[in-house]
C-alpha cells in the first residue's frame, strides 16, 4: 500500500466519520448497561419501547432553542457495535454473577430494528415538544440513551448560543475564536461546528477547516509584535509589486509614511513603536493580500493605528489593499470610532476609496450583552472575533435534554411528580408547527399519533398540557408536521443535509418567530399546546397512576 493511498484512507474516514470518532457504544453511563443486563435478565428482548428525546427550558434566558447534533445521532446509530474489545472490557467491568449469553447478546446488537423520528436539524424547537422519537426493542433503545444525549445537548446549547450572537451583530462578519478556551479538544470541535450553524462566518479552529469544510481565518497574536524590537531587525525589506516587476523595499515606504501621517495623528514620532512597525512590515510582506493586523499591543492611538496605516499605505503603493485591524483590549466602542476617523480621513486626503471601508475587528472576552452594549454606544466595529462566552456557554452551561420512555409494548407510560414540569406526555405522539397567513409561527401542537393531522383552515382547539383553563382554537394557514423520519432498517433515510443547508436553514427558522419571541429582554414565550384528545388521555393517565392517599 503506498502512502498516497494510506493519506487517502485517513482523509476519507475523517471525512465518513466526522469528528466523533470516539462516539461508540461504550460512551454511556454504567447505569445503561446494568439496566440492560436487567431487562434482558427479565426477559425483555422482545419488548417495544418508544421513547421521547426533549427538553424543558429554553437556555439564556430565552424563549427559542436550535436543533442541532442530529447527524452525529444518525452516525452513532450507522457505527453502533460492540467490538471485541469492548465486550472484554465490559466482562472485566461487571459484576461476576453476570451471565456469559448476555455479554453474546451484546455482541450480536445492532440497530436494523430501531426507528429514529426528528425535527429538521437547523430547526427552532420548543420545551416539552419531542426533538426525537426513537422507537424499538427496549434494550437496544435504552443503551442509545447518554449517547444521544451528550450528542443532542451541547450540539442544540451551541448553536443557540451562536444564533444568539447572530441576532445581536445582525450583519456584522462573527469569527469564533474559541478552540483554546473550549472543554477539550472535542469541545473545540464541537463549538466550532456548531457556532457556523448557529450563524458564524468563520473559526480559528483550522482541524475544524478541514474536517467541517468552514472558513479559516486569523491575524496574529501580541507575541509577534513584540518579537520585534526595531526595524533593524528585518532580514526582508522588499516586496514584489502586485502587477509584477522589480522588488521594492516596503520598510522604507511605510517609514516614509509614517513621517507624514505623523500630523494628522497628532502624535510625536517617538511615541510610536518602530518595533511594532517592524513586526507590521515583516508580516505585510508575508501577506501582501491578506494584511489585518493587532494594533493594541502598545497604544492603539499613539502607535498601533500610525504604524498600520503606514504599513497600509505603502502595501497601496505596491498595489495591495490591507484588510483592517483587530482591536484586542480597550473601550471598543471609542477605539473603532477613533480607528474608522484617521481611516476616513487618509481616504480622503489621499483619495484611496477602499481605506474608508477597511475592516475593524474586536475581540477581548465579548459576550452577547457587550455586542448589545456597542451597538447601544455607536461603534464603528464591523467584525467580532469571540471565544470563552462562546464555546463554554458560560450564561448556562447545560440545555438540560432528557430521554423518556412514552411507550411500550403499545401500551403508555407516564412519569409522575410533584412537580408538574417534570410529568412526562405519553404515548407515541406526532408535533406539528401552526403558521399565520402572515407566516409566522403561531403555536406547536402535541397530539396522539393515532389522530388525524391539523388540516390548513380547519379550526384546532389547542389546550395547555396541565392548565384547564388555558386553551385557544387555532385556524392555521400552513401546517408543518415537525417529526420525520431519519433512519430505519438499518439506515439513514434520505440524504444528510450539508453543514451549510443547517446553517441556512437556522436563519429560516428564525424569520417564522416574532420579533418579541427572539428579544433579548424580557422575550415572549412560544405556546406549545396539546390536542383535545392528548389532554383527555394525559390527565385519565395520571390519574390512573396517580396513588390515592388516606386521611385519618
Amino acid at each position: 500500500m503506498t502512502e498516497n493511498t494510506i493519506i487517502g484512507i485517513h482523509h476519507l474516514t475523517e471525512k465518513s466519520l466526522g469528528h466523533n470518532g470516539i462516539v461508540q457504544p461504550l460512551l454511556t453511563d454504567l447505569y445503561q448497561i446494568t439496566m440492560a443486563y436487567a431487562y434482558w435478565k427479565s426477559g425483555k428482548t422482545k419488548d417495544i419501547s418508544v421513547f421521547d428525546l426533549f427538553f424543558r427550558k429554553n437556555p439564556f434566558q430565552g424563549e427559542f432553542t436550535i436543533f442541532a447534533g442530529l447527524e452525529e445521532c444518525l452516525k452513532f446509530l450507522k457505527r453502533f457495535h460492540y467490538s471485541e474489545s469492548d465486550i472484554a472490557y465490559l466482562r472485566q467491568t461487571l459484576p461476576d454473577t453476570i451471565d456469559d449469553e448476555f455479554f453474546d447478546y451484546l455482541s450480536k446488537l445492532n440497530t436494523n430494528d430501531v426507528t429514529l423520528y426528528a425535527v429538521e436539524e437547523g430547526s427552532v424547537v420548543f420545551p416539552r415538544v419531542p426533538l426525537i422519537r426513537i422507537e424499538g426493542p427496549l434494550i437496544i433503545v435504552q443503551l442509545l440513551e447518554t449517547t444521544l444525549l451528550t450528542l443532542v445537548n451541547y450540539a442544540s446549547l451551541m448553536a443557540t448560543n451562536a444564533a444568539r450572537y447572530r441576532m445581536a451583530a445582525g450583519d456584522l462578519k462573527l469569527l469564533e475564536f474559541g478552540l483554546r478556551r473550549a472543554q477539550g479538544p472535542d469541545g473545540g470541535l464541537s463549538a466550532s461546528k456548531y457556532s457556523y450553524i448557529g450563524g458564524f462566518d468563520g473559526t480559528s479552529n483550522v482541524l475544524a477547516g478541514k474536517l467541517f469544510n468552514i472558513p479559516v481565518k486569523g491575524t496574529h497574536a501580541h507575541a509577534y509584535i513584540t518579537s520585534f524590537t526595531d526595524l533593524t531587525e528585518l532580514q526582508t525589506c522588499t516586496l514584489v509589486p502586485k502587477a509584477g516587476g522589480e522588488h521594492r523595499n516596503l520598510s522604507e515606504l511605510a517609514t516614509n509614511w509614517r513621517l507624514k501621517l505623523i500630523s494628522l495623528f497628532n502624535v510625536v514620532s517617538t511615541e510610536a513603536s518602530d518595533g511594532e512597525l517592524a513586526a507590521l512590515i515583516s508580516f505585510a510582506i508575508a501577506f501582501p493580500d491578506g494584511f489585518m493586523a493587532l494594533v493594541d499591543t502598545y497604544d492603539v492611538k499613539r502607535s498601533g493605528l500610525l504604524n498600520f496605516c503606514a504599513v497600509a499605505l505603502a502595501l497601496n503603493d505596491l498595489g495591495y489593499q490591507a484588510i483592517g485591524i483587530r482591536i484586542d483590549s480597550g473601550d471598543l466602542a471609542y477605539l473603532s470610532n477613533v480607528a474608522r476617523h484617521f481611516f476616513n480621513e487618509i481616504s480622503k486626503q489621499y483619495d484611496i476609496p477602499w481605506f474608508a471601508e477597511l475592516m475593524i475587528m474586536a475581540s477581548n472576552d465579548i459576550n452577547e450583552e457587550t455586542i448589545l452594549s456597542l451597538n447601544d454606544q455607536g461603534h464603528k466595529i464591523n467584525c467580532f472575533g469571540i471565544g470563552t462566552h462562546l464555546v463554554t456557554c458560560q450564561r448556562q452551561p447545560a440545555l438540560g435534554c432528557v430521554y423518556k420512555m412514552v411507550e411500550l409494548n403499545g401500551q403508555p407510560r407516564i412519569k409522575l411528580s410533584q412537580d408538574v414540569g417534570k410529568v412526562t406526555m405519553p404515548g407515541r405522539k406526532d408535533a406539528y408547527r401552526l403558521y399565520s397567513e402572515s407566516g409566522d409561527a403561531l403555536i406547536d401542537l402535541l397530539q396522539k399519533s393515532s389522530e388525524e393531522a391539523p388540516q390548513v383552515n380547519h379550526k384546532v382547539l389547542c389546550r395547555h398540557p396541565f392548565e384547564e383553563s388555558k386553551r385557544a382554537y387555532v385556524t392555521p394557514s400552513k401546517v408543518k408536521k415537525l417529526l420525520r423520519i431519519c433512519w430505519k432498517d438499518g439506515n439513514i433515510v434520505g440524504p444528510l443535509p450539508s453543514l451549510a443547508e443547517i446553517r441556512n436553514k437556522v436563519q429560516a427558522s428564525l424569520k417564522t418567530l416574532r420579533p418579541d419571541i427572539k428579544r433579548n429582554l424580557n422575550p415572549t414565550p412560544f405556546k406549545v399546546a396539546v390536542s383535545d384528545n392528548l389532554y383527555k388521555f394525559l390527565h385519565d393517565l395520571w390519574l390512573q397512576n396517580a396513588p390515592i392517599g388516606e386521611l385519618s
